[in-house]
């Protein structure tokens, strides 16, 4: 236990998903930290709070930020809320935050974020999990509740623990819908199928998530593109949670018509998307198994292409 009888939860990247969890989990009245690589934007946060606007309301709350695990101490629970690509680095520099009695949670988009967490930590202290709340961030501290949704973790090994239970309570306690699953790979195999058919396309089309089905031709490829990924998943024997995957991607670029993704969001801030993690989980694993992948390496490839070609664009 933290201070005072508090859990002390520290989250880990102070991006869109980060700002919005702490800016909730602050409402519980446990000790809330941000650990940020960067000690400008760590200060700023401290002094400047986190703002919320959008369908939770507009609201505001002070945070305490820090680039030093010193400064923070160890912590009952790190929340891991970096992009994908950063969650090596995320995790060693978290390394003097996890005590004997520490849980990590990973609620990072696309695949190998748990297997790269418990290669540094052990897999007994990592906890999984997907979350469907939609975000996106307007600058340092601020951002933009679009879209409500469940949060399902879970671990690896399909164990329940009292940390899971306690993490659970928290969430639900302050207003972010949780559950627990005891196949949460199946979970972040069926998001990873819905981020496939939408992120990439969004990125390169600049398209919100719902526009994504009112045009023939982003129509067909999020359907091929899904499809290739079906056909992995069936191979590696992982149970999707829904029965017809092609509607469900159509379904939730439906329910979250106005939503900017996360990869385009990384676009249009001309940023390191993580593609590699998405799209390109397929494409890997496509090869591995014999399986083609056309449509996905060629968004792989385009949405690489976008991002070494920023400076390049022709605006007018």
């Amino acid at each position: 236990m933290g201070r005072e009888g508090k859990l002390k939860i520290v989250i880990v990247g102070p991006g869109a998903m980060g700002c919005l969890l702490a800016a909730f989990l602050s409402k519980s009245k446990e000790d809330i930290w941000f650990l940020d690589h960067s000690k400008e934007r760590a200060a700023k946060i401290t002094q400047t709070g986190i703002s919320l606007e959008g369908i939770s309301g507009n609201w505001q709350v002070k945070i305490k930020a820090s680039a030093d695990t010193k400064e923070i101490g160890q912590a009952d629970l790190i929340i891991i809320c970096v992009k994908s690509y950063d969650t090596k680095q995320a995790i060693i520099h978290s390394k003097a935050l996890i005590g004997e009695n520490s849980t990590v949670l990973t609620l990072q988009n696309g695949i190998g974020n748990i297997e790269i967490i418990a290669e540094a930590i052990g897999n007994e202290k990592v906890i999984g999990g997907v979350t469907n709340l939609g975000v996106t961030l307007l600058e340092v501290g601020k951002v933009r509740h679009a879209g409500k949704g469940e949060t399902i973790i879970g671990r690896i090994d399909g164990k329940m623990t009292a940390q899971m239970r306690s993490i659970r309570e928290i969430f639900n306690r302050v207003g972010l819908e949780a559950k627990i699953s005891r196949d949460i790979k199946g979970l972040i195999w069926s998001k990873l199928i819905v981020n496939v058919g939408i992120n990439a396309l969004t990125a390169i089309t600049r398209l919100q998530n719902g526009r994504l089905a009112e045009f023939e031709g982003t129509r067909r490829i999020m359907r091929e593109a899904v499809t290739e990924a079906i056909r992995i998943a069936k191979r590696k024997r992982i149970k999707l949670t829904f029965d017809d995957p092609l509607a469900k991607v159509e379904a939730v670029a439906e329910a979250t018509s106005t939503n900017i993704s996360s990869m385009l969001q990384d676009v249009l801030r001309k940023k390191r998307t993580e593609i590699d993690f998405i799209n390109g989980v397929i494409v890997r694993q496509g090869h591995e198994l014999g399986i083609p992948v056309p449509v996905n390496q060629m968004l792989v490839d385009l949405v690489k292409t976008i991002e070494a070609s920023y400076d390049m664009v022709v605006d007018k």
